[in-house]
């Protein structure tokens, strides 16, 4: 037998689904055996089940939830670094809820920056306001909370839509 991809490489390795031969470079390890990549990019696209309308929405419940996390955990100082994942578990869970549990690949990467930009909206909009109106500068490390929150928040979002458990 040869690999149906490469027709001068002899194999032994059948997909265990449609039973093509192909080579070791041509088979991808699923956690049912191994498969050619048609097969595998056909049952990639099964599991996009994700509508247009759900990319707006996760960008507005991701933005406006991680910015009033942002204004709750600017109180808190330190106790940021507890607070974040907990916001960014709830922050997943809304956009599960909004979208009705749809997936799609880009959906935990678009939630996640969504979940960035709107925490990160205090400080970028304070930088910005007290730079140019009035050319005061402002103290860095003031900002080291809110975007140990960002950072936080996001990833854990990002994360928890990926199917990723830490």
């Amino acid at each position: 037998m040869y690999c149906y991809a490469h027709p001068q490489r002899e194999t032994l390795l059948r997909c265990n689904r449609c039973e093509q031969p192909m080579c070791q470079s041509c088979a991808v390890l699923t956690p049912t055996g191994y498969r050619c990549k048609e097969c595998v990019r056909g049952q990639q696209k099964i599991f996009d089940t994700a509508r247009w309308w759900d990319y707006p929405l996760v960008i507005i419940v991701a933005a406006v939830l991680a910015y009033l996390g942002s204004v709750i955990a600017g109180i808190f100082g330190f106790f940021t670094i507890f607070l974040a994942p907990v916001a960014g578990m709830i922050i997943s869970e809304a956009v599960r809820f909004v979208v009705r549990k749809r997936r799609s690949r880009r959906l935990p990467l678009i939630a996640a920056g969504s979940a960035l930009l709107g925490a990160l909206f205090i400080p970028l909009f304070t930088i910005v306001f007290n730079w140019r109106a009035f050319g005061v500068g402002v103290n860095l490390l003031s900002l080291l909370w809110p975007a140990v929150y960002a950072i936080l928040a996001a990833s854990t979002v990002y994360y928890r839509l990926k199917g990723i458990r830490i």
